[in-house]
């Protein structure tokens, strides 16, 4: 989904990859090659049969898992973990795309995260995908005018897996957020398809602004560990933000950004997609 896409409407279909993954992002299919997954798992670690069996092998979609998951995770704070699957089970259901945008992130990660082994160990343990889909439960609240419930579903997020997304927030799919902790994201960022964003990121206001105050970060851009990006700026489609950047002004696309404040350190073949290699180095310059 472009920038502008998920400017105008949040409930925009879904465009295809920056490039052709090996991986179906077939709802069905990917739901199906869980559920296998599941069953092999029940053989694996039997002591944790029963969370397998309830999360995913007694649920009739990816969707209601993906509920019946974060319920699990979430609640038992200020609300019950019925209440909370409630809550997460009509926020994906209100969406007829929710569960493509869920499996676009869980296929980002198993084509970019090199620890993964299979789809059901993000489903079930990693806090960024967690942290992502509960924060697309807080949107919806948000767009319907349920403000405290989507300030308390950031808050549980906010403590359970240490990322901070404002609900306000516009996020699109393919989006893969590793390890989670550190990462701040607030009210008025958007960021488009296929982004990969690192432990520690920051997309922050610049401490003066009101309004639209917040990062715009385009298709494909990478972003390193511990980076920050600060002020409504425009972080270009396909471009990298290195480690511990502190980005203050707009970055052009299919570049490389390093060093505080950030400058430009080296231009980039337009078909390289730093998100989806993941690829850090920068060389010693343009």
């Amino acid at each position: 989904m472009s920038l502008g896409a998920i400017l105008e409407a949040r409930s925009a279909l879904p465009q295809a990859p920056l490039r052709t993954t090996s991986r179906s992002t077939s709802v069905d299919a990917v739901w199906q090659e869980v559920r296998r997954e599941a069953e092999a798992a029940l053989v694996e670690e039997p002591l944790y049969a029963g969370i397998i069996q309830a999360t995913v092998l007694d649920q009739r979609s990816i969707a209601q898992a993906f509920a019946y998951r974060l319920a699990h995770r979430l609640g038992d704070g200020d609300l019950s973990r019925l209440a909370m699957r409630d809550l997460c089970l009509a926020a994906f259901e209100a969406d007829p795309h929710a569960g493509a945008h869920a499996v676009r992130d869980l296929v980002a990660i198993r084509e970019r995260d090199p620890t993964c082994r299979r789809y059901l160990d993000p489903f079930l343990f990693y806090k960024g995908l967690a942290a992502l889909e509960g924060y697309r439960v807080a949107h919806w609240l948000w767009h319907q005018g349920r403000a405290t419930l989507a300030l308390h579903v950031q808050s549980r997020i906010s403590e359970v897996f240490g990322a901070d997304i404002h609900p306000a927030a516009r996020i699109g799919s393919g989006v893969f957020i590793d390890h989670a902790t550190g990462v701040v994201i607030g009210e008025t960022t958007v960021i488009a398809d296929d982004v990969s964003i690192l432990q520690s990121v920051t997309l922050g206001g610049n401490g003066k602004e009101s309004g639209d105050r917040h990062p715009k970060i385009e298709r494909g851009v990478l972003l390193s560990v511990g980076a920050k990006v600060l002020g409504n700026i425009r972080v270009g489609e396909g471009a990298r933000v290195a480690a511990a950047a502190v980005v203050l002004h707009d970055v052009p696309a299919h570049t490389t950004v390093a060093g505080v404040p950030a400058r430009v350190v080296s231009k980039l073949p337009r078909n390289e997609e730093p998100a989806q290699s993941m690829d850090q180095f920068f060389g010693d310059g343009i």
